[in-house]
């Protein structure tokens, strides 16, 4: 799990983390905001149906900790809503490592400075805009309430069975390079490098002649 301030590089880091593995085996988990009929549901119900099986790797890019944040400060819960799940995760967590699931919990921190240094990038930069919702600018704004939201969400949540990870996000090469190098601490694998492949050589054409190339709606070339 992937959590931290907005513009603390939690995307950049599942991205490079996932860019080189078989999206078949490790997939990535954004959820948007729930539906009318999740709201009704229990808090969980919507994450639980994409807990990896065996031998898969989940990343969830935020995750059941929407509620210790966004959610509480910006009033998007009730306090007896936010009190429940400070009370049940930890107890969730710990029924999941039961099952054999390995919990990775990371929170991303960028101080102050670095983060008005990135939200200003992405004003000024029109291909990374789209980056910046309103709801980042008001987590701006929000930034001490954010920042006692997860002091209490690390009071409750921090076990020992699924601890929490921080990891110094101020320079983003070396905070992907640490996230690997740790993860790959935590997760048993063994090497599988493949054998060395040979390519067949192609089998002859045998008279092969190829439809005339007007047949074909090719795309324009301006470049």
């Amino acid at each position: 799990m992937f959590e931290g301030r907005d513009a603390a590089g939690k995307g950049g880091a599942i991205k490079t983390i996932t860019q080189s593995l078989n999206p078949r085996f490790a997939r990535v988990v954004a959820l948007g905001t729930p539906t009318e009929r999740e709201k009704t549901q229990w808090y969980f119900q919507r994450y639980v149906p994409h807990l990896p099986a065996a031998g898969e790797m989940v990343l969830f890019d935020r995750s059941w900790y929407n509620r210790a944040g966004v959610e509480r400060v910006m009033g998007f819960c009730t306090d007896e809503e936010h009190a429940e799940f400070l009370r049940s995760c930890p107890e969730f967590e710990r029924m999941l490592v039961r099952s054999g699931i390995l919990i990775v919990k990371y929170w991303f921190s960028v101080s102050d400075a670095e983060q008005e240094r990135r939200f200003q990038s992405r004003i000024d930069d029109p291909t990374k805009r789209w980056k910046l919702s309103p709801m980042d600018l008001q987590s701006r704004a929000r930034w001490v309430e954010y920042s006692k939201a997860k002091d209490e969400m690390f009071k409750y949540t921090d076990i020992k069975q699924a601890p929490w990870y921080v990891v110094n996000a101020d320079n983003k090469k070396r905070a992907r390079l640490n996230v690997i190098r740790h993860l790959l601490s935590l997760i048993p694998y063994r090497d599988l490098t493949p054998e060395a492949i040979v390519l067949p050589p192609r089998e002859p054409d045998a008279g092969y002649v190829r439809p005339p190339m007007t047949d074909q709606t090719f795309v324009p070339e301006p470049y």
